[in-house]
């Protein structure tokens, strides 16, 4: 299978797997809006919000990296540009979610 088929079928994968984690997080995110601090921190303590805010993070960002990095491919045409900016995806990508994951694993 060619690598550009690979991708876009991750990307479609990722994409449906995305959306029932969207719809959680909405209704969350409804449910304590006008919430306290300490009662949104107790939202975010909590083993099962944990992980399926971990989960939606990790999918998102690997969702936002193959999208992002089709449009370098058709809109960045030298080539050191494009392989600089998905190295800086790349980075960013795996920093961000780490420092959220392990920020929100640290909440008590």
């Amino acid at each position: 299978m060619h690598f550009s088929t690979k991708k876009w079928i991750f990307t479609k994968i990722s994409s449906l797997i995305l959306i029932p984690f969207m719809i959680w997080f909405l209704i969350s995110f409804v449910s304590i809006y006008d919430k306290s601090y300490l009662e949104i921190i107790e939202f975010f303590s909590g083993k099962t919000s944990k992980l399926l805010f971990s989960l939606l993070v990790i999918i998102a960002f690997f969702f936002y990296k193959l999208t992002i990095s089709e449009i370098f491919e058709d809109y960045l045409h030298v080539e050191q540009t494009k392989n600089v900016a998905n190295k800086v995806l790349n980075l960013f990508v795996i920093v961000v979610p780490f420092l959220t994951i392990i920020t929100i694993y640290n909440l008590n």
